[in-house]
């Protein structure tokens, strides 16, 4: 279990492995007005998954979860430190992080759709923003970064890499969690015949999920996709297994390898 706060700020986050909910139960911070988030991955699935959520009881809340929700490891509910959260509070925070985490699209949101928003004044809307805020920064830091956007546009020239082959051109860039790839690049059409299975079975979710689309006689992707490494990245799209390292290079022709490890 793992607890995260910002010292001048109201908010507190509680991560709870999925296996540690006995323990947590003996505790009182999640037996609170909160919003929680429950994190996992699925074998049909090409990016990680959420699903966002409010209660008057978080715990009882997670405690149901857990016995109907198969996919999720870990749970992550935030709190406030002073217990000065209403249900109406709650239900604002939720309505703006499921709207967010699907505007982001860094994880498969499960919320089929975005909860309404309740009514809250001007003056209270201004300080649940402001939570939200915090929010953010907390799930950020302890590994799950649901809103962080990652835009081509926010990449320098000079650090945009690129990855070249017969009719095709990639673009990406080495992030924080992981690799990259931007909208836009192309994907080849066939894999070799001693490509891993891995990079088979990604590539197959990718079209699945429209994530990777056929434009015009091309593979292209239709959306920003983070892979877990260079490798990963430069194998899906070049359909083989290849380094990363050394096959992405920046416009100098310089290796990601000589960028960032020499």
């Amino acid at each position: 279990m793992k607890i995260a706060e910002i010292t001048n700020r109201v908010v507190k986050a509680v991560l709870v492995p999925r296996n540690k909910l006995e323990y947590i139960a003996s505790r009182d911070e999640l037996k609170n007005v909160g919003v929680y988030f429950l994190f996992g991955e699925s074998a049909d699935k090409a990016k990680p998954m959420v699903y966002i959520g409010e209660a008057e009881d978080c715990l009882d809340r997670i405690k149901q979860h857990n016995r109907l929700k198969e996919f999720w490891n870990y749970a992550v509910v935030t709190v406030s430190k002073i217990n000065a959260f209403t249900k109406s509070h709650a239900k604002y925070l939720e309505h703006i992080a499921v709207a967010e985490a699907k505007e982001a699209n860094r994880f498969d949101t499960e919320n089929t759709v975005v909860p309404s928003k309740p009514f809250v004044t001007e003056s209270m809307e201004a300080d649940l923003l402001d939570s939200f805020d915090t929010i953010k920064i907390l799930l950020s830091t302890l590994g799950f970064p649901v809103f962080d956007k990652i835009t081509k546009e926010s990449i320098t020239k000079k650090e945009l890499l690129m990855l070249k082959g017969d009719n095709l051109y990639a673009e990406g860039d080495l992030i924080d969690d992981g690799f990259v790839v931007f909208k836009g690049s192309g994907l080849k059409h066939n894999t070799t015949a001693s490509c891993h299975d891995y990079l088979v079975t990604l590539r197959k979710k990718l079209i699945e999920e429209q994530i990777v689309m056929n434009v015009d006689g091309k593979y292209r992707f239709m959306e920003d996709y983070i892979f877990n490494s260079p490798s990963t990245a430069s194998g899906v799209v070049l359909g083989r297994a290849t380094n990363g390292w050394t096959s992405w290079k920046d416009r100098s022709g310089i290796t990601l390898d000589e960028l960032k490890r020499k």
